[in-house]
């Protein structure tokens, strides 16, 4: 699975950590950077990453900043991007399974290297729930909203 990765300084070094878990388990990263922990503007990185998720380019996307909200704010305004702010594994298996998100975002200031590697795990190998018609109605309500407010990348 291609995953692209973002972060900002301050999650810097819990992606480089996501990032070479990933790989070791074949998966390709595209990291879209900061590729140090000097003081950068999030939306540098994240929105690049999140147009890759969005144009099929990658996968799903991993983000990693201070608290990851600001990593979900941004990604959430692009069509097609569900993202997903998880702190612990069981909050990652929900957002799979109930939500089928496709980037998660991470905050480095928040929660611990093994909590996140849980985290990271959980999410990469959780599925949605498509066989229980209340998921999957509460799933397409929310692609209804996107469809509704944002504009399709072909329309931009």
């Amino acid at each position: 699975m291609k995953i692209a990765m973002a972060n900002d300084h301050a999650g810097y070094a819990l992606k480089e950590e996501i990032k070479g878990y990933l790989e070791s388990q074949g998966h390709e990263v595209i990291d879209f950077g900061t590729h140090n922990e000097e003081a950068c503007d999030l939306p540098d990185y994240i929105y690049p990453a999140t147009m890759a998720v969005a144009e099929g380019k990658a996968d799903r996307g991993i983000f990693v900043d201070g608290v990851g909200y600001g990593s979900a704010m941004i990604a959430n305004k692009v069509y097609g991007i569900y993202a997903a702010v998880c702190q612990d594994p069981f909050c990652a298996s929900l957002a799979r399974e109930h939500s089928d998100t496709n980037v998660l975002c991470i905050g480095g200031k928040i929660i611990g290297s093994a909590i996140a590697m849980e985290t990271v795990k959980t999410w990469m190998t959780t599925d949605p729930i498509t066989d229980v018609e209340k998921y999957t109605r509460r799933v397409n309500k929310v692609k209804e909203i996107s469809e509704k407010h944002l504009k399709k990348l072909s329309e931009i």
